[in-house]
């Protein structure tokens, strides 16, 4: 029965999420508070519904019931019980009931915090629920994840091994819930464009914050998953799917620091709205990407050609209505608030174009390949060096800008002050590149920069914070927020520029270099895994020839799935990382051993935990000061309610 009761769940949660729809958007147009109370009912059931359809998948995952087409195909007995549960949206089917989850989640946390005015809730809520419309009928007739098997099989398929990780557990579910997030300010964005009302962006800047918090966590996961499983000692690839989730968080950054102009200052309006737009346009560009198959991809695990063009024709919709919409409604919107050349407005104003033009770089990088292949069948690649030239020097010089804005006074400001004020970061942030290219091997240009750079960005950060002493928590944000960048690009730089590696083919006894270090092989021992066979290599760290460390990275062989897979073996010491992998079995007891060092590997993901930090200071302070009620719009400029 749990499958039928999915089933169930998923369609009253399509017809709560028709009810939301239409009677927020009545309730919008006619003012109609009963209507608006109809809608907040139904985005909280719809959320109840479509819980009750996920957890229903979830309980067919831990009990290997795999009378469920979905769980034969993705599951077995002998996974462990985590990874059971994580492969729930390790699929397809899986994945997209996840999505629509997260979406019902979002619809209720609108209902429930009522931000901004009747009207303006009434009319989010009924975009909510159009999107949730969209997204369970697709799942319902393209990708029904409770479809039984006549007779069920005994034992099913497995998962993928590269997803029998934890990394599946938090990187997913992260990643959707900075997708799904930015449906929040894109549906508070169509609603402003319906009623007319100017407060918008109080209202929708919560969920704003709430996406690019989750969307910064996801990608710092799903680098540090690659990093740590696929055996090759990268943190980024300029993959396709990895470039569907850097687009969405350079729009959302975009997005937050244009929001914050439009609500200081009044300024940029319309452009505010226009990248509401734009980034959930990109995490649906993003969802077709890593589902339709359309792409080759390490991470495009849960594909399906057949359903793509489907989820085409939701983006085309979802896209092409907002669009539609904002050419009909911008011209009627009251334009932004003047400013000077020297003002916060203006940097703002860089910050952006810097923003969407490195965003715009990946875009072509990505599917220009694609549009190619349509075209005429022509296949091309574009790896790391089409990115370093287009992509860094504009992230660069964007990096370069940050500390100043915050120094500027809205409207009016005095650039010979801000500069003052910034001498000693000037300073230091000269010291650290020429330090670097003093002392650090090889010497470059770009190491220099690198940390020059990354000084600049922290010391600054550190000098706001001090200004600051005393202060609410949240007036700390965009300062932790902009260090840990800094942080990043430290991390980013040290690996790129000096990472070290070694190859060798080793028997037992023998030792190999790789950087400072000294490793001796003592041989492979056979291990049993709750679902797979492993050869465990044991590797003896050396220090003035004694032992400081043992250090045991895996062959996984996974006989179910047929497939083979690398368990790196990772030892952080000070500020960089020792990684081993085991390769193939050369006989005689040798073994090809693979071993990098990568320095100040570590401070790449502590500087993405710095950024979520300061995102989530300033979310706290966001959701302590209630959005005020929104402005009055002229007549003209509201839509009509006759």
């Amino acid at each position: 029965m749990t499958g039928e009761l999915g089933q169930l769940a998923l369609c009253f949660a399509l017809a709560l999420s028709l009810v939301m729809a239409g009677a927020g958007l009545y309730g919008a147009r006619a003012n109609a508070a009963a209507a608006r109370g109809v809608a907040s009912s139904a985005a909280l059931g719809m959320l109840v519904f479509v819980a009750l359809a996920f957890g229903a998948l979830t309980y067919g995952f831990i009990v290997s019931d795999f009378s469920i087409a979905d769980v034969a195909n993705n599951s077995s007995t002998l996974k462990p019980l985590v990874y059971k549960i994580s492969g729930v949206w390790g699929n397809h089917e899986g994945s997209m009931l996840l999505w629509v989850l997260v979406l019902s989640v979002y619809a209720g946390l609108v209902a429930l915090m009522q931000r901004g005015g009747a009207r303006l809730t009434s009319a989010a809520l009924g975009v909510q629920g159009l999107l949730a419309a969209a997204f369970l009928l697709f799942i319902l007739f393209t990708s029904n994840p409770f479809l039984r098997l006549d007779p069920a099989p005994f034992e099913g398929a497995g998962l993928n091994p590269l997803l029998q990780d934890p990394g599946l557990a938090m990187h997913p579910p992260m990643l959707y819930a900075g997708y799904v997030g930015l449906s929040a300010s894109f549906s508070y964005a169509a609603a402003a464009m319906m009623v007319g009302e100017a407060g918008w962006v109080r209202a929708a800047r919560p969920f704003m914050l709430i996406a690019w918090i989750a969307l910064t966590c996801g990608i710092a996961l799903g680098s540090w998953w690659a990093y740590y499983e696929l055996g090759w000692g990268g943190f980024w690839f300029w993959d396709p799917v990895e470039n569907a989730s850097l687009m969405p968080w350079l729009i959302a950054t975009a997005l937050l620091h244009s929001a914050l102009a439009t609500e200081k200052s009044g300024a940029f309006r319309t452009w505010t709205l226009l990248l509401a737009i734009a980034g959930f346009s990109l995490s649906l560009i993003g969802t077709f990407l890593v589902r339709s198959g359309v792409l080759s991809s390490v991470h495009a695990f849960a594909s399906d050609p057949t359903r793509g063009f489907f989820i085409m024709v939701l983006i085309a919709l979802a896209i092409g209505g907002a669009l539609a919409l904002f050419a009909w409604r911008a011209p009627t919107l009251e334009g932004g608030a003047a400013f000077e050349p020297v003002s916060r407005e203006t940097t703002l104003l860089l910050n952006n174009v810097f923003l969407v033009a490195a965003c715009a770089c990946v875009f072509v990088g990505t599917l220009y390949p694609l549009v190619l292949d349509a075209l005429n069948g022509t296949k091309i690649s574009v790896g790391p060096p089409y990115f370093a030239i287009t992509f860094a020097p504009i992230f660069f010089a964007l990096l370069i800008l940050v500390p100043l804005g915050p120094r500027l006074n809205w409207r009016r400001g005095d650039l010979r002050e801000a500069l003052r004020s910034l001498y000693p970061a000037m300073g230091i942030a000269l010291v650290a590149g020429l330090a670097v290219l003093a002392i650090v091997s090889p010497r470059s240009v770009t190491a220099f920069g690198a940390f020059a750079v990354a000084g600049w960005l922290i010391v600054a950060s550190m000098i706001d914070i001090k200004k600051r002493k005393g202060a609410r928590a949240a007036a700390f944000a965009s300062a932790l927020a902009h260090a840990g960048l800094g942080v990043t690009l430290m991390g980013v730089a040290g690996t790129t520029l000096w990472r070290s590696e070694a190859l060798e083919v080793l028997a037992p006894g023998q030792t190999m270099t790789v950087g400072p270090y000294t490793l001796r092989f003592d041989g492979v021992t056979n291990v049993q895994g709750p679902n797979y066979n492993a050869q465990r290599a044991h590797i003896a760290l050396m220090d003035g020839g004694k032992v400081s460390a043992m250090l045991e990275p895996e062959h996984r062989m996974y006989s179910e799935e047929g497939q083979d897979v690398s368990d790196t073996s990772i030892r952080t010491t000070g500020f960089r990382d020792l990684y081993l992998a085991l390769g193939d079995d050369r006989g005689q007891g040798r073994f090809t051993i693979r071993a990098y060092v990568s320095p100040l590997a570590p401070f790449i993901w502590l500087g993405g935990l710095v950024m979520a930090l300061g995102g989530m200071l300033s979310l706290w302070g966001r959701l302590r000061v209630k959005a005020p009620e929104p402005e009055k719009a002229a007549p003209a400029q509201a839509m009509a309610a006759e």
